[in-house]
């Protein structure tokens, strides 16, 4: 059967032309060097002979690899290469030489002590830039502790507010920690690439702590407590301050409700039969629904309850109330509105498997991302990344009896 990648698109991609050298695994660099590719970037991913990223061994195995690996290293190619040995120091480097943007994901100070110090590599390439992703900073009294995403989402106060009050706090299933901060990541580089290519700047270091990723995008969380000394707690699926929206419980589900607008508070409110409310002065706006809350979340759902998912949100999509189910991966495979947006996308492993993933975000409408090969086999790309920087077969050959690459 013929690939079934989608076609690339003939116009330029928005990011041709730059190299991006990836050290980081798991998740948080490898994250921003996926979305980086999909927008053209040449994408060159170092790791380790013999084991490569962690990430091929997690969760669910299709034939050795993790299908979590088919869609985080796709547009990638893959060098294996010792980066603890000194010959595999001096290749990175030469390899960083001619590159753009250097993602790396180690502790504070791994680099350093293998000779690719900052310092070192803006030396050897002024407009290289770095994206250093880690625990809790490169600076700080922290910055030498071990800082996974979990422990970024506890200190950047999300998981403080995730749960019911009063239960164990949750976590919201995903690595959302190290996600946030490969987008604030790559966020940074196309930030430094524009400043190096219109402002005739340098290149230089974009610094991402897990935990400040998280903390960023915590809306009122700091200037509610500077200014009332207000410590935001959990609501389970309410949003404290903002009324109606919540989770309500149909015949055979919970639908998601958010009627917190005033025109469709009053829309809502008419569409459920209780017209009183929706005409209730003190529930003309934001803060007279916040104070009664309680008496709002149930009206609603003893309208809900006697009716199912579907049918509740036909009646909410007619009368333009924002609602919506909560939906499981098997929802989601078989919506039409993810299909008809190019969310889901057919793609053939390189052990000849077809699976489905993720389509490309952001969607642009002149240079759209595109899925250009499929993730790499470890090592697969050793050789011709070798031989584009001037190494001969039988340098390879001798590199890889060293066990310098594989």
């Amino acid at each position: 059967m013929a690939s079934m990648l989608p076609t690339p698109t003939p116009t330029p991609s928005a990011l041709q032309g730059v190299r991006v050298i990836e050290m980081g695994q798991l998740i948080a660099g490898p994250f921003a060097g996926k979305t980086l590719g999909e927008f053209g970037a040449d994408v060159v991913k170092i790791e380790p002979p013999g084991s490569g990223d962690p990430l091929r061994n997690w969760r669910l195995i299709q034939e050795g690899t993790s299908v979590w690996w088919q869609v985080q290293s796709r547009n990638k190619r893959s060098i294996a290469l010792d980066l603890r040995s000194t010959e595999g120091q001096d290749i990175a480097r030469k390899l960083i030489a001619e590159a753009d943007v250097l993602i790396e994901n180690f502790r504070p100070g791994t680099l350093e002590g293998w000779g690719m110090g900052y310092d070192v590599l803006s030396a050897l390439n002024p407009g290289l830039v770095m994206l250093r992703i880690s625990g809790y900073g490169q600076t700080g009294p922290y910055r030498d502790l071990p800082g996974f995403g979990a422990i970024g989402e506890a200190m950047g106060g999300l998981r403080h507010l995730t749960g019911e009050p009063g239960q164990v706090p949750v976590r919201c299933g995903i690595s959302i920690g190290d996600t946030l901060a490969a987008l604030h990541g790559t966020i940074g580089v196309l930030t430094a690439l524009y400043h190096r290519k219109v402002n005739g700047g340098k290149g230089q270091v974009i610094d991402v702590a897990l935990n400040e990723a998280v903390f960023n995008v915590m809306e009122s969380l700091v200037p509610e407590y500077s200014a009332f000394g207000a410590v935001r707690e959990p609501a389970g699926s309410a949003l404290p301050g903002i009324a109606p929206s919540n989770a309500y419980r149909c015949s055979d589900g919970f639908v998601l409700i958010a009627g917190n607008g005033d025109s469709i508070f009053k829309r809502l409110m008419q569409t459920i039969g209780r017209e009183d409310l929706g005409a209730d002065a003190a529930l003309a706006d934001n803060a007279g629904r916040v104070a009664r809350v309680e008496e709002l979340d149930s009206a609603i759902e003893a309208w809900t309850q006697g009716r199912s998912v579907a049918e509740v949100l036909d009646v909410l999509g007619a009368a333009r109330v924002p609602a919506g189910k909560v939906y499981t991966a098997k929802d989601i495979c078989e919506d039409p509105h993810y299909r008809a947006r190019g969310m889901l996308l057919q793609q053939r492993t390189r052990d000849g498997h077809d699976i489905e993933v993720p389509g490309v975000v952001p969607k642009l409408m002149g240079t759209p991302g595109t899925v250009r090969s499929s993730a790499p086999g470890l090592g697969d790309d050793t050789d011709s990344v070798l031989d584009e920087l001037g190494f001969t077969a039988d340098d390879i050959a001798a590199l890889r009896g060293r066990k310098v690459v594989a």
